[in-house]
């Protein structure tokens, strides 16, 4: 017997478990009758209507109905929200209204555009009505706008021969470099002819060189011409049943507003998170219901010298007398926005709201304007302001604090910030900017500093003075530039859009530190974007994370990145799935949401064959999280209940709705792989307490081969993403220095609130599973130092477990090197796995940056890095004297560190690009300090290096801390 249902209105989540099919549906009618009838839960909304219509002939007035094509239902889902159901594929169980109610409507006209409507809200999963209905000019302008780019974009893939589409969708990566040497040492496992000139240089597929170079044998697949261009003719019919449509969706009205108390405001002017002025405060309020304040907040500077975007930042607080500190130092942490003003009283912040001053549009603010305000504080405030706060207002206004104010009339004609050729005017006419040689030394030095390092005044008088010799000897060095500009002077500001039409353009690394959000400056941002157009396909995919979260801060929705990422996604198939992924996956939060939303609505209306690819991912995933919730949520209590709720998974998977969702769809983690169909038996749940899914698939390229992913639900993946995406860096940066150290990022891809999934590596145990099966005795298991050469032994025998043990060396070494750089902690035996072939690698990274774990005040982890003595004994091949080997894999580790010290710049501004993420241990620039001190920025090499050795040395003599700690954890999880 399957567990009980976790939610008796959840119908449709454990579908047919206890035997019955079919659900009891209420229809309303137009013509006022009532039909209540059993359909089944599986069948599609177009075969329900067929079974209504049937029905619906039996009651009276059903010749008042017309035609059925003419008619589409309506429900409440379960967001509480109208849906209509115009496409009618989608099966009931997936439709999921709130209650088993479908109301009959009339269809108005333009079915194709209200169909690719309705199929684009329930993809991203925000209805278009919801846009529809928001009383905001900018969104209108914005969707307009990305409405006729994106259809002239797919009026052109219609004049595309196949080709042409082929090129265009599925674009191949290529590299630069020639194959000779790994055809040679790969004879007898593959062979592979091409004809190419050896004095010329060969595009090799990426694919078949990361092949051969980790010894895995290439597959591709053989596809006809003919199914090739039966792709391309589906996909153009798409595109042509949708096209030359017109809007017809009326905007709902908007929902009524609801006032909060507040007692005192302050106000503060920023570009950035520069304070251009002293703030503004009102008077306070005593008042026990509205708060009325009449009062004009002025500031200390001319409307001529507001840069373009400048942002007003209010901050609602109350003010109260000072207490008593309590004796007790139990949860602090509900005092830490208490500051101190004036003798006796204290400012507690209650809500935030930010706004532009100039719109989109580049005119001044005038008139009436209501902001609702966000409740939530970051950790650090600048005057109890938050300057880095996004511009959006919250959009749960019932329950939202309201902020009315009024932008003063300046003029009779509206007020424009200045054309870029007017600015230039401008900057001609100031002089100066070059110094002597006698300064450059000291300009070198400043320089040369770290992202993090802070500048004083007369540095950056002196950068601003010589910005002229920044350009010709300092190129990189813009964003030091920009700390030095006087935002609060108009004459500052034309001189540096001046000084950038003449900037060198930079490399894409180096242009990604103007995106942090101390440079919002439009023109610097543009300039950063151009620079980002050099980047390959792979190498955006590597920063997408990173750009996606810039997005957050963009004040205007038509902004230079928005544009960027549409049309490089729209122009690779690759890019548009990661992009849609990553920003469906914030579609929850509420400050992003609607940007969030504009954007992938544009992707969509310019990639609409992608929409039925994407469409069975999300389909899929809804699935997986109701055989989740079914097994998390089980009510059974006997002894028995593992087996029973495994029974109750694979009952679930084998039913007709399932395996359609869940098979042939191409895999979230990765687009280029086809997920076949599931292998039932091999499915299980993870013991932990979310109850993870591991979901394997066959693969039906090779036969006996199987695809593992884990589906976790309760879990936020962002961290593990930044993490694997920052260890995908390393590992590129040394291969580009010729040091290859084997690491193992697999994919790992957030999908929703608190979901997604993790790609599962074939051929591994964990570091526990190994010491566990050599030994008897729990207890003794984490200190059998022969454990792990033995297993490597077991796999592998000759040549192949010398090459095993160099694999696990060179593994080892980078995993010691990227665990030290960024301070990743909970390292438990569980969360160390070896594959087969000898490559060591990580999982699980809950605690970066320093944030390790700790018990009754004492730290678990109390080495630099995880270097136990096991480790050592299969690196030194089980020989104590194999000293060789061991110096080896020590100059593996230093020479690993120093080039990530080269690129010591570029980690800090990928760490500081995700500020505004939310993550849990990235709160604010101090949680980046770690990385600058652990690879010793500042410092020089040789310093550096002898920090590191002294650490190297620390792990290594301390390791026997890490065993105790092993058999604590093997101890306190035998199973």
């Amino acid at each position: 017997m399957p567990p009980a249902k976790t939610d008796q209105l959840d119908l449709w989540a454990e579908s047919g478990l206890d035997g019955d099919d079919q659900v009891m549906v209420d229809f309303l009618l137009p013509t006022g009758i009532y039909i209540q009838m059993e359909v089944p839960r599986e069948s599609t909304i177009q075969h329900i209507k067929l079974l209504l219509w049937k029905e619906a002939q039996t009651y009276p007035l059903f010749s008042l109905l017309g035609e059925m094509e003419g008619h589409m239902f309506e429900c409440v889902n379960q967001a509480a929200v109208h849906e209509e159901l115009e496409d009618e594929t989608r099966r009931l169980c997936d439709v999921r209204p709130f209650l088993p109610v479908l109301k009959l409507i009339t269809r108005n006209c333009g079915r194709a555009e209200r169909i690719l409507d309705s199929k684009i809200g329930v993809l991203i999963g925000k209805g278009l009505h919801e846009l529809d209905a928001l009383q905001d000019q900018e969104v209108k302008d914005f969707r307009s706008k990305m409405k006729q780019i994106s259809e002239e974009k797919m009026q052109r893939m219609q004049l595309m021969s196949w080709g042409e589409w082929l090129r265009s969708c599925y674009s191949m990566p290529l590299e630069a470099g020639s194959l000779e040497n790994l055809i040679d040492k790969h004879e007898g496992v593959i062979k592979i002819t091409m004809h190419y000139d050896q004095s010329q240089v060969c595009s090799v597929n990426l694919y078949i060189r990361d092949c051969l170079l980790t010894n895995e044998s290439p597959h591709l697949t053989l596809v006809h011409c003919d199914g090739v261009k039966a792709m391309f003719e589906k996909e153009i019919s798409t595109i042509g049943s949708v096209l030359a449509r017109k809007t017809s969706n009326p905007p709902l009205p908007l929902p009524p507003k609801k006032r909060l108390p507040t007692i005192q405001v302050r106000a503060g002017l920023f570009h950035g998170t520069e304070l251009l002025c002293k703030t503004a405060v009102s008077s306070e309020s005593s008042s026990r219901s509205e708060h009325v304040w009449n009062k004009t907040l002025e500031f200390d500077i001319a409307v001529c010298d507001l840069p373009r975007m400048a942002r007003l930042c209010f901050a609602i607080y109350a003010v109260m007398d000072k207490v008593k500190k309590p004796r007790s130092t139990k949860n602090t942490h509900l005092n830490k926005y208490q500051t101190i003003r004036k003798a006796g009283k204290v400012h507690y912040p209650i809500a935030w709201v930010n706004t532009m001053v100039f719109d989109y549009r580049g005119q001044l603010k005038t008139g009436d304007i209501i902001l609702h305000c966000w409740t939530s504080f970051p950790d650090e405030l600048e005057e109890m302001l938050n300057p880095i706060g996004t511009i959006q207002t919250n959009p749960y206004t019932e329950n939202a604090t309201e902020l009315h104010i009024n932008f003063p009339e300046y003029s009779t004609q509206p007020v424009v910030f200045p054309a870029f050729d007017k600015i230039l005017e401008k900057a001609a006419e100031i002089a100066g900017g070059r110094g002597g040689k006698k300064f450059y030394i000291e300009l070198k030095e400043i320089m040369e500093r770290d992202p993090l390092s802070q500048l004083c005044e007369n540095e950056k008088d002196l950068i601003w003075t010589l910005r002229y010799d920044c350009r010709e000897n300092f190129p990189q060095s813009l964003p030091k530039l920009l700390l030095s500009v006087k935002w609060s002077k108009h004459e500052d500001m034309a001189q540096l859009q001046a000084l950038l039409q003449i900037w060198p353009k930079l490399s894409p690394r180096d242009a990604l530190e103007l995106l942090d959000f101390n440079y919002p400056d439009q023109y610097v941002r543009e300039f950063a974007v151009y620079c980002l157009q050099d980047m390959s396909d792979d190498e955006l995919l590597q920063y997408l994370l990173q750009l996606v979260q810039v997005l957050r801060y963009e004040p205007y929705y038509d902004c230079a990145l928005s544009r960027f990422l549409l049309e490089r996604s729209q122009s690779s198939r690759k890019i548009g799935h990661f992009l849609f992924w990553h920003l469906r996956s914030e579609m929850f939060m509420p400050a992003v949401s609607v940007h969030f939303a504009l954007i992938l609505e544009a992707y969509c209306r310019g990639c609409i064959p992608h929409i039925e690819v994407l469409k069975k991912q999300v389909e899929a995933l809804s699935k997986l999280k109701a055989v989740n919730e079914l097994i998390k949520f089980g009510t059974i209590k006997t002894k028995t209940k593992q087996a029973h709720l495994k029974e109750a998974m694979m009952t679930c998977l084998r039913q007709t709705g399932f395996i359609e969702t869940l098979s042939d769809l191409h895999s979230p983690l990765n687009p280029n792989i086809l997920l076949a169909g599931i292998n039932v038996e091999r499915c299980k749940y993870m013991d932990s307490k979310m109850k993870p899914l591991w979901i394997v698939y066959n693969n039906k390229l090779l036969e006996g081969d199987t695809v593992g992913i884990i589906f976790k639900n309760g879990d936020d993946l962002r961290q593990d993403m930044l993490t694997l995406q920052i260890l995908r860096l390393m590992d590129l940066l040394w291969k580009e220095a010729n040091l290859d150290l084997r690491i193992v990022p697999y994919g790992c891809l957030a999908t929703g609130d608190h979901s997604g999934l993790i790609e599962v590596v074939s051929s591994a145990d964990t570091i526990a599973n190994i010491q566990k099966t050599s030994s008897n005795m729990a207890a003794a298991a984490a200190f059998n130092k022969d454990a792990l050469l033995n297993w490597l032994k077991d796999k592998n025998s000759g040549d192949a477990l010398d090459k095993a043990i160099e694999e696990f060396t060179l593994s080892c070494a980078g995993y010691c090197v990227a665990t030290y750089v960024l301070g990743i902690g909970d390292r438990h035996s569980d969360n160390i796995m070896v594959r087969s072939t000898g490559q060591l690698f990580h999982i699980d990274f809950g605690h970066i940056l320093g944030n390790f774990k700790s018990k009754f005040g004492i730290k678990r982890e109390r080495v630099p890095f995880i270097l136990t003595h096991d480790f050592i004994h299969v690196i030194q091949q089980g020989k104590t004297s194999n000293t060789e080997k061991f110096g080896n894999f020590r100059q593996y580790c230093e020479e690993a560190y120093l080039i990530l010290r080269k690129n010591g710049n570029l980690f800090i501004t990928l760490f500081a690009l995700m500020l505004t993420a939310g993550l849990p241990e990235l709160t604010s620039v101090k949680d980046i300090q770690y990385l600058k001190d652990s690879l010793a920025l500042g410092k020089t090499d040789e310093e550096a290096l002898k920090q590191f050795r002294q650490k190297f040395d620390e792990a290594l003599r301390e390791s026997w801390t890490t065993k105790v700690n092993w058999m604590a954890h093997i101890v306190a999880h035998p199973s």
